[in-house]
């Protein structure tokens, strides 16, 4: 199996630094049943829970929200989302129907104050033309207040290209390039189909072509990364990223980059 790929199971996958053999970046997707909760502990780290399917009440601490999420799937349109910074409990209870939620998670300070983050707080962006077209839901980019998280989905058509061309973001030279780890989580809206993601370097000492089922999770931990969405198969995933400056400064692939 791909050192960069992490089998999920109904959906459910989860993810360390110390698992990913990096510092910065903690992914969990989790399930929760109807009429259950699930507890989170930020510790040293701040995060993101975005809300994949359902509607759930969420409470940071002190601070709650009784109706987070309305979506059905995650290709029905922009996420509720919640911040909430280190040092807190995190509690997301399911008191109607079933919940499924992504938590990304990185090394915070002192972070930013909870917040609920609704559809209407998120930034679409329809990228690429042609079979490159994809539509983002910018979620917690650097628009938004966090100290080191960055998140955002992506929604690909059938047999399109996403995350293209082919681009990296693994050394730390700001404003040219930022150093960034990531995941990437998948979603197929039919759970039989796939995509294809490769993660590779200029030289080539790391270069895998994965095929990701519904609910798997690819590190991406340096080098030019690009996904296809097979014919037939709408593509949604979340990206989460962190790492030792919060901004998002990409370099493309020399060679494909005139397809930009």
């Amino acid at each position: 199996m791909s050192s960069l790929l992490v089998r999920g199971q109904n959906g459910i996958v989860s993810v360390t630094p110390e698992a990913a053999g990096w510092r910065y970046v903690s992914f969990n997707a989790v399930r929760i049943q109807s009429g259950g909760r699930f507890l989170l502990e930020t510790e040293g780290s701040e995060a993101c829970i975005v809300v994949l399917s359902g509607r759930c009440a969420v409470r940071v601490g002190e601070v709650g929200w009784p109706h987070v999420g309305e979506r059905a799937t995650p290709f029905d349109g922009p996420p509720h989302a919640v911040y909430a910074p280190p040092g807190v409990i995190v509690e997301v209870a399911a008191p109607a129907g079933d919940v499924e939620i992504a938590i990304g998670s990185a090394p915070a300070k002192h972070g930013e104050s909870a917040r609920h983050i609704k559809p209407s707080d998120t930034r679409r962006e329809v990228r690429g033309t042609g079979n490159m077209e994809r539509t983002i839901h910018h979620i917690l980019m650097e628009d938004h207040a966090a100290e080191s998280l960055l998140v955002t989905e992506v929604v690909t058509p059938a047999g399109h290209w996403s995350s293209y061309p082919p681009h990296k973001h693994d050394t730390d030279d700001p404003p040219r390039e930022t150093q960034l780890e990531e995941t990437y989580y998948h979603r197929l809206r039919d759970g039989k189909g796939f995509a294809v993601q490769r993660v590779y370097t200029a030289d080539r000492a790391l270069d895998e072509t994965v095929s990701v089922g519904d609910g798997d999770l690819v590190l991406v931990p340096r080098g030019f990364h690009t996904v296809s969405a097979a014919p037939g198969y709408e593509l949604y995933y979340l990206n989460v990223m962190a790492g030792p400056v919060r901004r998002w400064c990409v370099t493309f692939d020399p060679e494909h980059e005139w397809l930009r």
